[in-house]
């Protein structure tokens, strides 16, 4: 792709496309705040009303797989009617309004059904959202744009359970940790529906270009999508963390949440430096994101409360660098006009091997927890070999 903008034209875009970019990661900062928030808990409250750490890997695994797998439809319909802002704000408000519902589950499987609803939400509103956020993306920097998103969202994912954990501490209450994330939940739709009046067709904020148009996706993407596909399955989702914390009594339960918080603190200090040396160096670093995260795993499942601490620190920065470049690449792969479709299918297969991890992840930890270590440890390393083919051959826009 050519870009054929003027200097003038790019410094206008440029500047609307970051205030676009802080304006949604400040919709992300709220969101997360509510379902981070409720994430960090899940897996203790699914365990005090009764299920098995099976069923916690089920309803983690299934969830994923069910927002994952409906990317691929979001996606799709998002380029087909280019109707961007509804379904980004229809699967916002089922994806934050079942948080609260939590609250008054009172069951394990009603309140898997509506873990797994806050996941469809996310599904419906991601590949919209990120295709958006893609037109910004060309303006300022790939890597420097979905990283500075991820950043803000995980100030919300830092701060919601730590509001969860102070909940715990004063109120002891879960049911009342989950009410108070409704808060959060309204807030991130009210800065929603600002976005969409302030900036109604963000396909405007990326730079005009010239482009063959081209039939399915490169090799390059398919081999990407399983490389990432690896990192997904070996990935232990953190509700079955939290549920081993709870088990193993390795983390105080009041402590469960601040780890959490943690974790997605060192994510969004990841995804930011991730973010701003992808522009620089490409796939490399996400190869070093997949190497420093891989060996999470034994620290959260084998160690005390400082090892597992060590654990959840490197869980977090390979979320960040997951989170930020991940989305970053398909940027520069796929044309504008393809890229919801392209981050449906790309979510879709990541998704499906979330869910097969997890399930069998969760299944392994009811078995054997050392073979669930070095299930995760070699799923994620195999991804590495795949990532070497394409280093060099994927190139990102920069503003």
């Amino acid at each position: 792709m050519h870009d054929i903008s003027t200097p003038a034209q790019k410094q206008k875009t440029g500047s609307s496309a970051l205030k676009f970019v802080v304006l949604i990661g400040v919709v992300s900062l709220f969101a997360d705040m509510t379902y981070e928030g409720a994430r960090s808990i899940t897996g203790p409250y699914l365990a005090v009303l009764g299920a098995t750490g099976t069923a916690v890997g089920i309803i983690a695994g299934f969830g994923e797989f069910a927002g994952y797998a409906l990317r691929l439809a979001s996606g799709f319909l998002a380029d087909k009617t280019k109707r961007y802002w509804t379904l980004t704000i229809v699967g916002y408000a089922v994806n934050l309004l079942a948080v609260p519902l939590l609250a008054v589950a009172g069951r394990w499987e009603t309140a898997g059904l509506l873990m797994v609803m806050e996941r469809v939400g996310k599904g419906v509103r991601t590949p919209a959202r990120d295709a958006m956020l893609s037109h910004a993306a060309s303006g300022i920097g790939a890597g420097w744009a979905f990283g500075l998103h991820e950043a803000l969202d995980q100030i919300g994912a830092t701060v919601g359970p730590l509001i969860v954990a102070a909940v715990l501490i004063f109120k002891g209450s879960y049911p009342f940790s989950f009410a108070v994330l409704l808060v959060p939940a309204v807030l991130a739709l009210s800065t929603l529906a600002a976005a969409c009046l302030l900036y109604p067709r963000p396909r405007d904020l990326e730079p005009l270009s010239s482009s063959l148009a081209t039939k399915g996706f490169s090799g390059l993407f398919w081999i990407y999508l399983a490389a990432a596909a690896c990192v997904a399955a070996g990935y232990a989702d953190f509700s079955l963390v939290a549920y081993h914390f709870e088990k193993a009594g390795s983390v105080p339960d009041k402590w469960i949440p601040i780890f959490y918080a943690l974790a997605m603190g060192f994510d969004g200090l990841a995804a930011v430096v991730c973010g701003f040396w992808f522009d620089r160096k490409g796939i490399a670093v996400l190869i070093i994101g997949a190497l420093v995260s891989a060996f999470f795993a034994p620290l959260v499942f084998y160690g005390n409360f400082y090892l597992a601490l060590a654990g959840v620190v490197l869980w977090g920065i390979g979320m960040g660098a997951q989170e930020s470049i991940l989305r970053a690449v398909i940027a520069g792969m796929v044309e504008a006009r393809r890229r919801g479709t392209a981050y449906g299918v790309f979510n879709a297969g990541f998704g499906l091997s979330w869910f097969l991890g997890s399930m069998v992840m969760g299944m392994l930890y009811d078995f054997s927890l050392l073979s669930l270590v070095v299930f995760s440890i070699g799923a994620q390393l195999a991804a590495i070999p795949l990532l070497l083919v394409i280093k060099g051959k994927v190139t990102q826009p920069r503003g």
